[in-house]
């Protein structure tokens, strides 16, 4: 499995202001439906109950929501760059400015943890956060983590 599999270039977003996390998830949810066609409701409740199980936030300035979904045929993903960073009860208390958002299919199993795997493994490179950072253009940062692709899975 590669980023550019499941990551399509309209699901990547440069954003100036996130006011919540529920905003960021209502934001998610809207970039979900109009790019796959999933529907908004069911995965703004899905992200939300995911993270009532605890935050997303994985460190270093990187949240990895994720949720299961009816209506979802494989993994897909969404990505935004955060202009201001915001607080997201990340385990190294560090606001979070990165946030890569992982949907899959109700009955996934072990492809969603594959993708969970290949994301987190990707995003632990500092040399790439960093290039995430420098940039806003959605169509470079997609390029960005699609350039990561020799990261595999495990």
């Amino acid at each position: 499995m590669q980023i550019s599999e499941i990551l399509k270039p309209a699901a990547v977003r440069s954003v100036s202001h996130v006011a919540s996390k529920k905003r960021l998830f209502q934001d998610l949810s809207d970039l979900a439906h109009s790019v796959y066609g999933v529907n908004e409701a069911a995965t703004l409740d899905a992200l939300q109950e995911r993270e009532s199980l605890g935050p997303t936030g994985v460190g270093n300035g990187v949240a990895l929501p994720h949720a299961r979904l009816h209506g979802l045929d494989r993994v897909v993903a969404l990505f935004m760059r955060l202009e201001k960073p915001m607080d997201f009860d990340a385990v190294d208390k560090l606001p979070v400015d990165l946030v890569f958002a992982l949907l899959a299919p109700q009955s996934s199993g072990v492809d969603h943890l594959k993708a969970l795997a290949l994301v987190s493994r990707t995003l632990r490179d500092a040399d790439l956060r960093a290039k995430l950072r420098a940039n806003d253009d959605p169509v470079a940062l997609h390029a960005v983590l699609a350039a990561a692709q020799d990261i595999k899975a495990a």
